[in-house]
């Protein structure tokens, strides 16, 4: 007996799933649509990829550039990044001159900048943030999210220089003074006043000190007095120079 009612259940259920894929199919795409916009104001993003993805492939559709621009949307907003970008390229590529490409530019940088790992890793995602935002700004210099790409990008560059200061660090810590000052200098000459200028004057000082390398001990104990006088790493190297020289 139940080998004749597991095939049966299976069969009930494979009609099942016949008649409710044809009754997707005949649905208009008007309606296939609406419902994906129903799902997606639910936060439903992974429900409502097919009824986009069944929109998108309706090439004469007035609804396609849409729909694979909420393909894109729905994989963002589940942080699916990789994914994201391959739909957001698909709308550059087919639909270029869909209203709202400008944003598919701008979220292309932001998922570069998502994926992008701390500044103690590798940064390749990192430029591609910068260049991707670059590329929106050029394309579309007037745009109202301009100021925000610009926000990225200065972000993205502080993740580079702390990038340059721990490896800076790594060297100093390994010995490896000359290496270890050729970050610190980087970040140093750029002259900008925050914390990873403050470290690498600082740092910079200390191997000038060990080296007893008195003019540029000196010169770096006057750039970080002249630039954080009150910080204790200006303190601490205060004492070092007049205890060393």
């Amino acid at each position: 007996m139940k080998k004749i009612v597991f095939p049966l259940i299976f069969l009930i259920l494979l009609l099942g799933a016949c008649s409710s894929n044809k009754a997707f199919d005949a649905m208009p795409v008007a309606e296939k649509m609406r419902i994906g916009n129903e799902l997606f104001g639910r936060k439903k993003y992974n429900k409502a990829i097919p009824y986009y993805t069944a929109v998108a492939f309706e090439k004469n559709s007035a609804y396609t550039a849409e729909a694979q621009a909420r393909i894109a949307d729905c994989y963002f907003n589940q942080n699916k990044f990789i994914d994201a970008i391959f739909e957001y390229e698909e709308l550059i590529r087919i639909f270029p001159d869909y209203e709202d490409i400008n944003l598919a530019y701008f979220q292309i940088g932001v998922c570069h900048f998502e994926r992008s790992l701390s500044p103690h890793y590798s940064q390749e995602e990192t430029n591609s943030a910068i260049a991707s935002f670059e590329r929106f700004i050029e394309k579309f210099p007037f745009d109202h999210k301009k100021s925000e790409a610009i926000e990225y990008i200065n972000k993205c560059h502080y993740k580079l220089l702390e990038k340059k200061y721990y490896n800076g660090y790594a060297y100093y810590k390994m010995y490896d003074y000359s290496a270890a000052l050729m970050y610190f200098d980087e970040i140093i000459e750029l002259g900008n006043i925050n914390e990873l200028d403050k470290k690498s004057l600082y740092y910079a000082a200390r191997i000038y000190i060990v080296r007893k390398d008195k003019d540029n001990a000196l010169k770096m104990s006057e750039k970080i007095n002249a630039r954080y006088p009150d910080s204790k790493e200006a303190h601490k190297i205060n004492k070092l120079v007049e205890k060393k020289f």
